[in-house]
């Protein structure tokens, strides 16, 4: 019955991709659905991975680590993308597991991703700048042109991450602040990739899109959009 409720959850979302590539003239081959399993079990992810699904995210590290590791000793194959808000002290565990860090949004946490993927891992870890789409300090994510803060001036964050070695510098990730509408929130972000692009070509991922606003992610050109409910259903509440 599970399989079933994630299978029908996973075409429509499918079908939602394809038609919104079709109307942006783009290829489905050039966005990757990221399923989020976040209060999600491990059998969900098997079951994921059963249904062709290659890429998952988590975003809470004492829920991802041991589910890594049930994961992958059932001997299913995903690749894993930590999209929540990451803490220094966490680092260490997510870069053991982790394949992609979407949340990098200072350059105290890059730093500190640097360290412990130089000490824990043997390949280097792709990393996406968080950009602030409205510039808040209060919420996550690099701010274009920031004076106040340093620390979380974008071009400051995306040099940190290019010069780390344990680290490769693979693109952006925003979140659309829900005050504003989501077609101006990706475009602006489609501008910040643009220009990231221009001076790292290699930064080229764009992951942008939720279960909610996908559509317009993808005509903004994310490669990228991460689904949770509209694949998995509503999520239990946390506990």
């Amino acid at each position: 019955m599970r399989e079933e409720e994630i299978a029908a959850g996973l075409a429509a979302v499918r079908e939602r991709i394809g038609a919104a590539c079709a109307t942006a003239g783009r290829d489905p081959a050039g966005v990757t659905l990221v399923v989020v399993t976040k209060t999600y079990p491990a059998t969900d992810v098997q079951v994921l991975a059963k249904l062709g699904v290659t890429d998952v995210g988590e975003n809470r590290d004492q829920e991802a680590a041991p589910k890594a590791e049930a994961v992958a000793a059932s001997g299913a194959q995903v690749r894993w993308h930590y999209v929540g808000q990451l803490q220094r002290n966490k680092c260490r565990s997510v870069v053991e597991y982790a394949d992609v860090v979407h949340s990098v949004d200072s350059v105290r946490l890059a730093r500190a991703l640097h360290g412990a993927a130089e000490r824990h891992r043997e390949r280097p870890l792709d990393v996406l700048v968080q950009v602030s789409i409205d510039g808040d300090p209060a919420r996550g994510g690099a701010v274009v042109g920031s004076t106040v803060e340093p620390d979380r001036d974008f071009d400051r964050v995306a040099l940190t991450v290019a010069e780390a070695g344990p680290l490769r510098l693979a693109g952006v990730m925003a979140v659309a602040p829900q005050h504003w509408a989501a077609e101006a929130a990706f475009e602006k972000l489609a501008e910040v990739a643009a220009r990231l692009r221009a001076a790292y070509p290699e930064a080229t991922t764009v992951s942008a899109g939720m279960s909610a606003d996908l559509e317009p992610a993808i005509a903004s050109g994310a490669t990228h959009v991460r689904i949770g409910s509209a694949v998995l259903g509503t999520r239990p509440k946390l506990r």
